[in-house]
């Protein structure tokens, strides 16, 4: 997956991952001392399969070769508390063994498939970037985030400038590569801590969190120039600077009435309002002559609910 958030933002999230390793890598270590306590006092089959918990849980949570790493460590440990071994094994001996292998690896390659599948899940397989289910539930978190500082948060919707007439011109495929090349330049070019998605198919979403209407316009005008500036090569043919260009859509929130930072229904509302008062100056863009921002002063009040009732959900 294409990173779809800044080298800032990419490395809170590092920080905030590493410190869960860490945990797990210490649980791992206190639940195999623990097992090879019991071993040692009793051999007794029952507490000997107890291994197998350290090994399911480093191979399900920590990198590539920690299960297989946890395993060998679990067959160390079945040696030191039953001595004997040492001498000679025996048929069940030997099939432990087998086993503590066998699940390490098998756990660990699972655990690979479990973690592609949810990077797939929620990314789009054209430009690498958020599709609309990752893009919706980090949105939400991002929200809840600023409600609870009473921060800023804006949205930019953009698409690219006549598509149609580039597919009808030099086909789909010089389309789609214009879409995957805007998509490339957005993930390029985001501020510190934006995320973005391809929600259409020619249509992205940006969220700037932390980005009031100023700070916002200044970020859309970097992507729109960006854009504008680069020299695609679409179905294997280059084309000049200036052949691409978007039209942006912004609209931001610096204002929570609502003090509560865990009304998750509030916080999807404000989303959807978001988007559509983007949505709204992105039609002002391409009407006023594509190639330009739209709606960088518009800001919004906070979406109160009335008798807990839900507002009727976006398009998007």
């Amino acid at each position: 997956m294409r990173s779809t958030t800044s080298p800032t933002g990419a490395r809170m999230d590092d920080e905030r991952h590493q410190g869960r390793s860490r945990l797990i890598v210490v649980a791992v270590i206190l639940s195999g001392a623990l097992v090879f306590a019991l071993d040692s006092g009793t051999g007794s089959a029952p507490f000997q399969h107890l291994y197998y918990v350290p090994i399911v849980v480093a191979a399900l949570e920590l990198p590539r070769y920690a299960g297989p790493i946890t395993a060998l460590a679990a067959i160390v440990l079945y040696h030191l508390a039953n001595p004997a071994l040492m001498a000679t094994y025996r048929e069940p001996d030997l099939v432990q063994i087998a086993l503590f292998l066998a699940i390490g690896i098998v756990t660990t390659k699972l655990a690979q498939d479990r973690r592609h599948l949810r990077r797939l899940s929620v990314t789009d397989d054209l430009t690498g970037l958020y599709n609309l289910r990752g893009f919706e539930d980090r949105l939400t978190r991002a929200i809840r985030a600023a409600r609870a500082t009473n921060g800023a948060i804006s949205l930019l919707v953009l698409d690219v400038d006549r598509l149609k007439s580039l597919n009808d011109t030099h086909g789909h495929r010089a389309g789609a590569d214009a879409v995957r090349t805007v998509g490339g330049v957005i993930a390029a070019h985001l501020p510190d801590d934006a995320f973005a998605c391809r929600f259409g198919g020619d249509e992205f979403v940006v969220a700037l969190p932390d980005h009031g209407p100023d700070k916002a316009l200044d970020a859309a005008e970097t992507l729109r120039t960006a854009v504008h500036a680069a020299a695609p090569r679409l179905a294997g043919i280059a084309f000049p600077r200036e052949t691409l260009s978007i039209s942006i859509g912004l609209a931001s929130q610096t204002r929570f009435d609502d003090a509560d930072a865990n009304v998750s229904p509030v916080d999807v509302e404000l989303g959807e309002s978001l988007f559509r008062a983007a949505d709204q100056a992105l039609y002002v863009a391409k009407s006023g002559g594509r190639n330009q921002v739209s709606g960088g002063r518009r800001e919004l009040s906070a979406p109160r609910r009335a008798g807990g009732a839900h507002a009727p959900r976006s398009p998007w």
